[in-house]
């Protein structure tokens, strides 16, 4: 697969204890995106932060936190975001959803090194 243009970004804010279905909910959007064709996603792990409720999330030592702040990253054709928004709806009852305009540079794939191991 090759991506280059105009494109969007998709940033998922949602906490480390949020599930959907019995899974964790970022493995549970990771794994549905992949399953609608997208064609990549990222899952960051934040140290900090804070949401709607203003509890802060933190990974200090001494205040260990077992909600820290994930953000789920798509960057695909607009077409292909649109189409996974109302499923993202339906999974996601608290946290954010972002879309931005973003210009893909390169997005390339080698076949050749598809192999696991």
């Amino acid at each position: 697969m090759k991506i280059e243009g105009e494109g969007q970004l998709l940033r998922i804010f949602i906490g480390e204890s949020d599930h959907w279905h019995g899974r964790p909910l970022y493995e549970a959007i990771v794994l549905k995106v992949r399953e609608e064709g997208l064609a990549g996603a990222t899952v960051l792990r934040g140290i900090m932060g804070f949401g709607a409720d203003s509890r802060m999330h933190t990974a200090k030592v001494l205040r260990l936190s077992e909600d820290l702040p994930i953000v789920v990253e798509i960057v695909d054709k607009p077409e292909q975001i649109s189409k996974v928004l109302p499923l993202l709806d339906e999974m996601v009852t608290e946290g954010m959803i972002t879309t931005e305009k973003v210009h893909i540079t390169a997005y390339r794939n080698n076949p050749r090194n598809n192999t696991v191991g």
